[in-house]
């Protein structure tokens, strides 16, 4: 599954799946569906490819859908959640009772639908725009022009802010240091392309890229007939690539350590000189606050020197072409469609772009997501299923404290704190406690440029009014209709949105080997997230706090980086590997939560055997479901891209974590001399 088991920023968040809609036939009903038979490859040993074993069939018989990069059970679940919502929200807008919010939730969409209005409006929407940039003549209106751009939409997935004018992105979170309070965070930002690596690292593929991406920023200038277009072009391509070289990398985004950088308002000057920070903060809104986390130090030195070194008037031509490609889907459709051909096409892989009333509803989502959430909770998550998921978690917390007391490297001292943490979790299961209020957003019928517009200036000062109040445990940073799932260390938090708890992952019809098998190992995964090398840096309050004897942590350590070289072995290029230390979080996450999800398991069976379903032992159910639960084909492009910038590691791999578990060597008889096989001592054991 692409990206169900999301990192969010600095540290903060790390993400994953259970539901359907009836509750759960008890195992003496009869023999139930276990796994997809059909989807497995015999030809393929289990201990020589678990994850082509599992899966083998599917993907030969499988093609990728031409608007996707990526397909698999979460594309299939992400579908079929795509089209419930349209329904929901077209349902919604029509009702002559509709609330005003609800009718909000349908302008928005029916805005984003309307392409006539669109095309009718042409360039008319970025008129505020262009005159903005031809105001900006010095330092100090290039600086106040940067900060009016700061925006809450940092990519959570990769520490940045992307896609967006601004050159940084902006988090307000719980402070590291001091978990009573709010703070902002300052993340790196301002790149056309995924990340830094796109810009500096060798290889053919990454320099084809490079090659046509200012010809695509210059064909995004023509549509707007802007002169000198090719050249303008190139000089933004420079300037996002000095940017770029100030970056620190993927893994270094996420050690908590190196980011958690406090600074005062005053050292902005001092330490990063070259913007007028004054300029910066009063256009942000951000005045009042006497200091901010700088989460990627070199990012702000280097981009704050760029803007005293680089011409002005580079710059303008940088916004612009910033401001045009965050833009572009409620633009002419020119726009979106050339957007698409590079972004798409060439970086992604895709072979056409999604239908455009499914980008309506991701849209709509990213606007006003909890106002889409309330609508899809009230018609496909009722209260059974979500005391159902409840349980589920319970068992996973009950069988991963019994792991923690069973351990016999660590001290006690340090197993009372991991325990206290473990008992402060709070689990959201469906959706919030409290729904967010839009009273404030206004949305336009007909104008769909406005409606980004303000949404994302709505987003941002609702972020802003955080500053100086309690700190709300109880917000998610998920939508309810997003199939993913997402722990906060330090909120000491776990999200499991209603979308991601639906068949084929946690299904009534499906034995409770499957269930636990991937839900299990999903809701274990979230929770091993408290205790991954990030993770476990925050103790029960939230707080970056070293709660562990020396000794202990030193054991922990070794694990991780004995899962670190692990993962360097993969290689799914010649050119390119898996990056072990980018990916370690995530992976430690793996193999704790599919360990604890097969106890949970065992411990669900009372002591009794498990049934034997379509010729399979209640272990063999579990293990197979788990890899089935990653089933998925990429296009080489994606694949390139995920390994470059994302946290996890790619899904076949993620499906070989069981090699880590004995249990699994049991079920399928896997001998030494076999793809997968790791002697015990090589076996890694985190929790």
């Amino acid at each position: 599954m692409p990206a169900r088991r999301l990192v969010v920023s600095l540290g903060m968040a790390v993400a994953l799946g259970c539901a359907s809609g009836k509750p759960a036939p008890s195992e003496a009903a009869g023999p139930k569906e276990a796994v997809d038979l059909e989807g497995i490859d015999q030809g393929v040993k289990a201990g020589d490819d678990f994850f082509a074993y599992t899966n083998g069939a599917w993907i030969k018989s499988t093609e990728i859908p031409p608007d996707r990069a990526v397909y698999g059970t979460s594309s299939i679940v992400e579908e079929r959640t795509t089209k419930r919502t349209a329904d929901l929200i077209r349902e919604a807008a029509a009702s002559p009772g509709a609330s005003a919010e609800a009718q909000k939730v349908g302008d928005y969409f029916a805005s984003y639908l309307d392409e006539e209005a669109i095309e009718k409006r042409g360039l008319e929407p970025l008129k505020p725009t262009l005159e903005a940039i031809a105001a900006i003549h010095d330092v100090q209106s290039l600086s106040k022009a940067l900060g009016a751009t700061l925006r809450a939409d940092v990519d959570v997935l990769n520490n940045t802010s992307l896609y967006t004018p601004n050159v940084f992105g902006l988090w307000v979170a719980q402070d590291l240091d001091d978990p009573t309070k709010y703070t902002g965070f300052l993340l790196q930002g301002g790149l056309g392309l995924l990340d830094r690596s796109y810009y500096t690292d060798p290889g053919a593929h990454l320099e084809e890229i490079r090659k046509k991406y200012p010809a695509h920023l210059a064909a995004m200038l023509e549509l707007l007939h802007v002169p000198d277009a090719q050249a303008k072009a190139q000089r933004v391509y420079e300037l996002e690539r000095r940017i770029a070289e100030t970056h620190v990398s993927r893994a270094d985004s996420e050690d908590v350590k190196k980011g958690n950088n406090h600074w005062t308002r005053a050292e902005f000057d001092s330490k990063a000189p070259g913007m007028d920070w004054a300029a910066y903060f009063g256009a942000a809104g951000l005045t009042a606050q006497s200091g901010f986390v700088v989460w990627h130090p070199s990012a702000i030195i280097g981009t704050s020197a760029l803007v005293k070194s680089v011409p002005v008037e580079t710059w303008k031509e940088y916004l612009l072409v910033r401001k045009l490609e965050a833009m572009a889907s409620v633009l002419p459709k020119a726009f979106g469609e050339e957007a698409f051909a590079f972004h798409g096409k060439v970086v992604s892989g895709a072979l056409q772009q999604r239908d455009r009333w499914k980008r309506a509803v991701a849209a709509t989502d990213r606007a006003l997501g909890e106002a889409v959430g309330k609508l899809y909770v009230e018609r496909y998550f009722p209260p059974s299923e979500k005391a159902r998921c409840e349980e589920m978690v319970q068992n996973e917390l009950v069988a991963f404290a019994k792991r923690i007391d069973a351990l016999e490297w660590m001290a006690p001292s340090t197993k009372e704190q991991a325990k206290a943490k473990l008992k402060a979790l709070k689990v959201g299961v469906g959706y919030p406690d409290k729904w967010r209020d839009y009273s404030g957003l206004v949305v336009t019928r007909g104008d769909a440029f406005g409606n980004a517009e303000r949404a994302s200036m709505f987003e941002y000062q609702r972020n802003l009014k955080k500053f100086g109040q309690p700190i709300d445990r109880d917000e998610w940073v998920m939508n309810p209709q997003l199939v993913n799932a997402v722990n906060l260390p330090a909120m000491n938090a776990l999200n499991f949105p209603a979308a991601i708890l639906q068949p084929p992952d946690f299904d009534p019809n499906r034995t409770a080997a499957s269930n636990y098998g991937a839900t299990g190992a999903t809701i274990g995964h979230e929770i091993s997230h408290s205790f991954d090398d990030q993770g476990a840096l925050f103790d029960a309050q939230g707080r970056l706090h070293n709660w562990w004897t020396p000794e202990d942590f030193a054991h922990f350590a070794a694990s991780s980086e004995a899962l670190v070289k692990q993962y360097d072995g993969y290689r799914p290029f010649a050119d390119l590997a898996v990056n072990g230390r980018q990916t370690v979080s995530e992976n430690i996450a793996d193999v704790a939560g599919l360990a604890a999800a097969y106890d949970a398991y065992k411990a669900s069976l009372g002591g009794k055997e498990a049934p034997v379903v379509q010729g399979l032992t209640g272990d063999q159910q579990f293990f197979i479901s788990f890899a089935q639960s990653w089933r998925q084909k990429q296009r080489e492009a994606a694949l390139r891209q995920r390994i470059l910038v994302d946290g996890h590691a790619p899904a076949q791999y993620r499906a070989d974590t069981v090699r880590n578990l004995d249990a699994w060597y049991l079920a399928f008889a896997v001998q030494p001399g076999q793809g997968l096989y790791l002697s015990p001592a090589e076996r890694v054991r985190v929790w």
